[in-house]
């Protein structure tokens, strides 16, 4: 497993090429989640009368169950989704900000000219975009999708590609 790498204590210049903020995708709002454990809670209330007028009144106890685990398992991936990343590149280094769902911050700043993208394909399972620096790496954008991942790549080495030029050349900014 490769060594990721170390903060130090150099700072990116001021005026970022890249500015950007890397969140988990939630596709169920907070709206669509009280309907969902709304139609949950009253399936599981309707079939659970149904058995207690049937004398199998145990079965509501399970089912009042299923509905606490399945509200448990939702609040706890809402909770994962408060991670995020940051990354902001400068002229002449890159600064990556891990923020954990408990809110502790990880900072990592590496040199841009020594910076390579990569997005390493892995069978039947989820690729890795990998940033390296000197033989160590650090992995980004973790729970993005493959399509995302590829994006985020492009855009990270067309913003290293920017970040190189000399301050009085330019690369137009795509549309």
């Amino acid at each position: 497993m490769e060594q990721p790498i170390a903060m130090t204590g150099s700072e990116p210049e001021e005026t970022p090429v890249l500015d950007l903020v890397l969140y988990p995708h939630r596709s169920l709002t907070p709206q669509g989640f009280l309907v969902l454990m709304g139609v949950i809670a009253g399936l599981s209330f309707t079939i659970g009368l149904v058995f207690f007028l049937l004398g199998a009144w145990p079965i509501v106890g399970f089912l009042g169950l299923d509905v606490a685990v399945i509200y448990l398992a939702f609040r706890l991936n809402y909770r994962a989704a408060r991670a995020y990343e940051t990354i902001r590149l400068s002229g002449n280094a890159l600064e990556v900000v891990k923020i954990d769902a408990r809110g502790r911050r990880r900072r990592y700043v590496m040199p841009s000219a020594w910076l390579r993208v990569d997005v390493e394909q892995r069978p039947r399972r989820a690729s890795r975009l990998t940033l390296r620096s000197r033989g160590r790496g650090l992995e980004i954008g973790a729970f993005l999708g493959q399509e995302e991942k590829d994006g985020l790549a492009n855009v990270l080495r067309d913003g290293l590609r920017r970040a190189a030029l000399p301050p009085h050349l330019s690369i137009p900014e795509p549309n």
